[in-house]
């Protein structure tokens, strides 16, 4: 996965700036939704017109209510099997909020400290480094862990059966700088915080989340990507390389970091855990605000909390948070208002496209917002 740049956080903020003016101009006329939803639909036919991406799906929900979702293009090229409601795709670091909800949760019922170091919690990780680092620092990309080491590693073909299995490629290494002392991304701290979801609540990872967290937020087509099956309506994925050329990505097993980006799922379901967030169905408001709370480590580009970024607070808007997923086959995109109860997420079945992928997302809505005004 990777954060957005410098580059993207400015045309984020001058898009929403626009987006306000537009609306709260004297004598302005407003859109109306047919007009708004067609300009919406125009933007995404045009990637798949331009051979930019293969699927793409995208939704918006308002006030507790899916409002509006949009399925174009293809989930296999060789079928032209159509990418369509039904259909699952990854969402890559879309998982890393999900992962840190469910912490939260056992945090909430007291069964473990934030603020505690992991061998708390992970007697089996190296003493050295877990009675250094902190369960809190694992949720805000401060504990030293290093990332992935190279291409082969990030695009990882072996399948790992347990979390202590994928923790012991990276444990024995040496930590990147002393953990709360900068910002380092790092979905392999994601992993750690999957075993200790197991080891607080005597649960699988994948059992916990489906109890705790997509149950009660109605999320239906949600599954972990075992590279060893096959699933229905399960998209093909791709990648858009440099030379804007697309083809059928390597094979990629994600079981080395299935908390930080190893679900998939139809978009809508996306959009139901958005909903229950906001609407306090999965933590507690005091909860919530932790993990839209700046950590301060993060010194360029947007901001991060606790599995958020942080894309600023605005007098119309109120604040605005949310987090990107890139890898082999996914590029998506989920952004929450809490203050208007609104969220938006577009994901594709191509990777390489993160940039197009966060303009359409933040246009709808911009264009959302004028509508309603």
């Amino acid at each position: 996965m990777t954060c957005l740049t410098t580059n993207l956080t400015n045309r984020i903020l001058l898009f929403l700036i626009a987006s306000i003016s537009f609306c709260t101009l004297n004598g302005q006329e407003q859109p109306t939704m047919v007009e708004v939803l067609a300009n919406a639909e125009t933007s995404l036919q045009k990637l798949i017109n331009e051979n930019i991406a293969v699927g793409l799906a995208a939704g918006v929900a308002r006030d507790g209510a899916i409002v509006w979702q949009q399925h174009i293009g293809l989930a296999d090229k060789k079928s032209q099997q159509p990418f369509d409601a039904n259909t699952v795709s990854r969402m890559a670091s879309i998982a890393k909020p999900m992962t840190c909800v469910a912490i939260l949760q056992l945090h909430e019922r007291g069964l473990l400290d934030l603020e505690a170091t992991i061998d708390t919690y992970l007697p089996v990780y190296p003493k050295d480094k877990a009675s250094r680092i902190t369960v809190k620092q694992l949720m805000q990309h401060s504990s030293g862990i290093g990332a992935y080491k190279n291409k082969k590693e990030n695009n990882n073909k072996k399948h790992y059966k347990n979390f202590s299995d994928a923790i012991d490629i990276f444990s024995k290494r040496k930590l990147e700088f002393n953990p709360g002392s900068a910002f380092g991304y790092t979905s392999y701290g994601y992993t750690v915080l999957g075993a200790i979801i197991e080891s607080v609540s005597g649960m699988s990872y994948e059992d916990y989340m489906q109890k705790n967290i997509w149950d009660v937020a109605g999320m239906q087509t949600i599954s972990i990507e075992n590279a060893n099956k096959t699933y229905e309506h399960q998209s093909t994925p791709y990648h858009r390389q440099s030379n804007g050329k697309i083809k059928v990505t390597d094979d990629v097993d994600l079981s080395d970091r299935i908390p930080a980006g190893g679900f998939q799922c139809a978009i809508e379901d996306i959009l139901k855990f958005g909903m229950a967030l906001i609407d306090g169905l999965l933590i507690s408001d005091s909860s919530f605000k932790m993990m839209m709370a700046d950590n301060s480590f993060k010194k360029e580009g947007n901001p991060y909390g606790l599995g958020l970024y942080l894309y600023g607070d605005n007098p119309q808007l109120g604040d605005v948070v949310g987090h990107t997923g890139a890898q082999l086959g996914c590029s998506s995109f989920m952004m929450l208002f809490p203050d208007t109860k609104s969220v938006i997420v577009t994901a594709s079945n191509t990777s390489g496209i993160i940039q197009q992928i966060s303009d359409i997302t933040v246009g709808l809505f911009g264009l959302a917002h004028a509508a309603a005004q």
